[in-house]
């Protein structure tokens, strides 16, 4: 059974699977604990914890090895980088780290990776010796990582353009027109003294934003 603690850490590196917390994350010591907790559908799940480690904390390989003081644990903890190197192999992704560890496998160890990439891209069970891994939960695990991580992507640049946005507005328009703008623009009800205000001032400013020429007078003057 795997503490919560363990579990929040998860999350936090990409497993979709379990709630993050707010609190600080060791990286390394959730690879370990990733390592030691001996669960199929974390080790599925491992390739998305070591991109994140890798992408976005002070993760070290020795750190890792160094908090798995058995050396069956040191091995499994290899052979889950193994597999996670065959999984990046399978949509085509390399990193600056991934280049290096590859760079130092030793002749067995390409060997090894070399036919797990095969049985990647023929849909063929693999492991050792009482762990076999399902190639297509693996891909499940790793394409639902890169939906949330596309999604999360889509939702800052909307948040960047809504702020954009609002900032070109203020430019414009006092916070009492841009409110009445933004009535006009969503179809809300205005009072007659807003309609009269819109008409009088806000009006003007939107037919000269709306005017061609000037949109391009003003790109050409940034473009100077």
């Amino acid at each position: 059974m795997m503490d919560k603690q363990l579990l929040d850490s998860f999350a936090r590196l990409g497993l979709p699977m379990f709630v993050a917390p707010g609190e600080a994350l060791d990286a390394n010591a959730t690879l370990a604990g990733a390592v030691r907790a001996k669960e199929m559908r974390v080790w599925e799940g491992f390739p998305v914890l070591l991109a994140n480690a890798a992408e976005d904390f002070r993760f070290s390989f020795e750190q890792v090895e160094a908090q798995l003081s058995e050396n069956a644990l040191q091995l499994l903890f290899r052979r889950l980088v193994l597999v996670s190197l065959a999984v990046y192999a399978l949509y085509d992704l390399s990193f600056p780290w991934t280049v290096k560890v590859e760079k130092e496998l030793s002749a067995e160890r390409k060997t090894q990776l070399a036919a797990w990439k095969k049985s990647l891209r023929n849909d063929r069970p693999f492991g050792w010796a009482g762990v076999e891994f399902d190639p297509r939960r693996l891909r499940e695990m790793f394409e639902l990582y890169f939906e949330q991580t596309a999604e999360k992507g889509r939702r800052k640049r909307e948040k960047l353009q809504e702020y954009s946005l609002e900032y070109a507005l203020s430019q414009v328009f006092s916070p009492k027109q841009k409110e009445l703008f933004k009535k006009r623009l969503d179809g809300l009800p205005m009072t007659k003294t807003e309609q009269e205000y819109y008409s009088r001032t806000v009006k003007k400013k939107v037919v000269a934003l709306a005017n061609d020429d000037l949109h391009t007078l003003a790109r050409k003057l940034l473009e100077q």
